[in-house]
């Protein structure tokens, strides 16, 4: 992988400054659909911990504390 990412590069850096906005915008866009959807399957997990009775809910400060040490 590491000689097609250099030569990646090397073509991205022959490109025009046009062109060059266009990948950024493109691997922007790419980047907001992947952290979307590494959020949407972090939901769905909760969900299913949450049916599964897993998750813990409580107010008490000193118990969330507990609970992200363990």
């Amino acid at each position: 992988m590491s000689a097609t990412f250099a030569a990646l590069v090397e073509e991205i850096r022959s490109c025009s400054s046009e062109e060059k906005l266009e990948l950024k915008s493109l691997l922007e866009r790419a980047l907001v659909e992947d952290r979307r959807r590494e959020i949407k399957a972090s939901g769905r997990r909760s969900i299913v911990e949450m049916k599964r009775g897993d998750l813990k809910f409580s107010s008490s400060l000193s118990e969330l504390k507990k609970s992200l040490t363990e």
